[in-house]
Parts: C-alpha cells; structure tokens; sequence
C-alpha cells in the first residue's frame, strides 16, 4: 500500500537550539538568574503571605487573641499617647521590654514579627533621626569629631559652625527618636497580629469612627490582597506560554501593558461593585452587629494595661 503521507511531514527538520540562559557565577554554578519581574512579583507574593499570616495569628490561642478587639484599640491608643510624651530612653527601653513580652505570650511569630519593626524602624526612626546627632542641628558636648573648616559659614538662613561633630546631646535625641518610631510600630504589628480585620472594624465602628473612613479601609485592605494575587496569577500564565529567557525590554513593555491592564479592570470592578452595593440597598451606612458585652476578663484586662500605662508615664 502507497505512503499517502506528504513528504513535508516526514523529512526531519533541524531544530533550533533554544536561547541559552545566563548563570550568574557569583550564586554559585547553575543557578539562573531571576528577572526584575520575578523579583518584583516575589514581593507582591510577600504582601499576600502577610494578609494570611495577619489571620494566622489572630486566630491562635493566646492572652491576647482572646480580648475584645475594643480593650486592644484603648491599650493602642493609650500606649501610643505614653510613648509620645515620654522624654526618657530607659522609659522607652522598659515599653520595648513590655511589648516584647506580650508578643511573646501571644504566640506570634517573633522573628517575622521584629524582622519588620525593626526594619521600618531603622527607615523612619533612626535615618530619618540621625541628622540630629550633628552639632549643627543639636548644640551640645561633643561626642566624635567629624569635620574641621577653617571658619564658620553662613548661607543665607543656614549657620554651619567650624566644627561638625556628633554631640551627646545629639546622639540621645536620636536614640528616643528611634525608640519611640520603633515602640509605636511595634505596638501596631502587636494588635494588628492579634486581632482579627473585621474585628477591628467592629471596634473602631464601636469608637464613633466614620462610616466612610471604615468603608475606605475595609475594601483598601481587601484589594490589595486580590491584586497581589491577580498580578502572580496573571505572571504565572505568562511564564507557563514562555520558552527561553526574555530580555529587559519585552518585560518591561509587558509590565507597561499589564500596569494599563489592572488599570481598566480595577474600574470596571469599582463600577460592578458599587452598582451592587446600590441594588442592595446601600445608602452609605455601615450595617455591623453590634460588638457583645465586655467580660469580666475584657474588664481586668483593661484596667491591667490602664495601671501599667500609667506605671510607664510617671518612672
């Protein structure tokens, strides 16, 4: 019986080698290289991994996950406005101290949880602080000389003396500077990481905050989850129909494009969502069952941090 087959079919074809991948001999021998993209998404899964620890950890067993979410806003509060007025740097080391221990008997991831404060504190307490240790901003004794010029300068408002040292004076500013940025974002991580989101809304609903402001959070901290998830989704079907290695420039037009992508969807989104909320009767309030009755623990342990509060603010 004939081939009826064409030949085109039949007759082997050289294949093309597929696009070699760089290796980057600094992480060792066959490790590729990750693009910015990969990187970039990395974070965004970060930012997903977060929300769901958040709830992780608010739901475990532990002193503070069992408190009305009302008794952890007033000791947010009341310990925010202490760490303000606080002018002593052992006063903010014992709040540190303090803080630390209610983390660790909440059963919280401890190293996650001083990985970030201790990261947004060094950002925005001691770096955005340390110009302040300078004797030309803060006078005082000084501590380490740095610079000598022959004479003082002065440049239209500015004075820069002859001598630029850290002072000691200078040097305490920015040491209760950053402790105070460090305790306060330390105390947010703490009750954010023990209280569950739509429990805190019901609290700060319970403290006459605006329905508006209420309604701003709750669907800002929604979405940013459902767009890190829809940006790896959308990255991971990208990846899935990719063969070889692209370069800078198409990932940086498919970035472009995607960026305008989210943009038109998110819109629409907004729009479908709104239109929704109307049809079923939104008028602009905030309809949530109203918080239960504090217990005679909610009660002790109020008036517990209240004491300790108050210990902080006269030592």
């Amino acid at each position: 019986m004939a081939n009826k087959i064409p030949s085109f079919l039949t007759r082997e074809l050289p294949s093309a080698p597929l696009p070699a991948r760089r290796k980057v001999s600094r992480w060792g021998r066959g490790t590729l290289r990750a693009s910015f993209i990969d990187k970039g998404l990395k974070h965004v899964a970060g930012v997903v991994n977060t929300g769901y620890s958040q709830w992780e950890a608010a739901a475990k067993e532990g002193p503070l996950q069992r408190l009305d979410a009302r008794v952890k806003v007033f000791f947010f509060l009341f310990f925010i406005v202490i760490i303000s007025l606080k002018k002593e740097v052992y006063a903010e080391v014992a709040i540190s101290a303090f803080i630390f221990l209610l983390a660790a008997i909440s059963r919280i991831n401890l190293f996650r949880f001083y990985k970030r404060a201790l990261f947004f504190g060094f950002i925005f307490g001691f770096l955005v602080a340390l110009p302040a240790s300078l004797s030309s901003i803060t006078g005082g004794e000084i501590a380490v000389p740095l610079i000598t010029f022959p004479k003082a300068y002065d440049f239209w408002i500015y004075h820069i003396p002859a001598n630029i040292a850290i002072t000691k004076e200078g040097l305490h500013v920015v040491t209760l500077l950053t402790l105070r940025v460090f305790n306060s974002i330390s105390l947010s991580f703490l009750v954010f990481s023990t209280t569950l989101f739509p429990e805190l809304i019901k609290a700060l609903k319970a403290l006459k905050v605006p329905d508006i402001f209420l309604m701003m959070l709750t669907l800002s901290y929604k979405y940013i989850l459902i767009f890190a998830r829809t940006i790896g989704e959308i990255h991971l079907a990208k990846k899935s129909r990719l063969i070889g290695e692209e370069s800078s420039r198409e990932g940086r037009n498919w970035i472009a494009d995607r960026i305008a992508f989210i943009f038109r969807k998110t819109r629409l989104k907004c729009e479908d969502v709104f239109k929704a909320m109307v049809g079923r009767g939104y008028s602009g309030e905030i309809r949530l069952y109203g918080p239960g009755r504090l217990t005679v623990a909610d009660r002790v342990s109020a008036v517990l941090f209240f004491i300790a509060g108050l210990l902080f603010l006269f030592i």
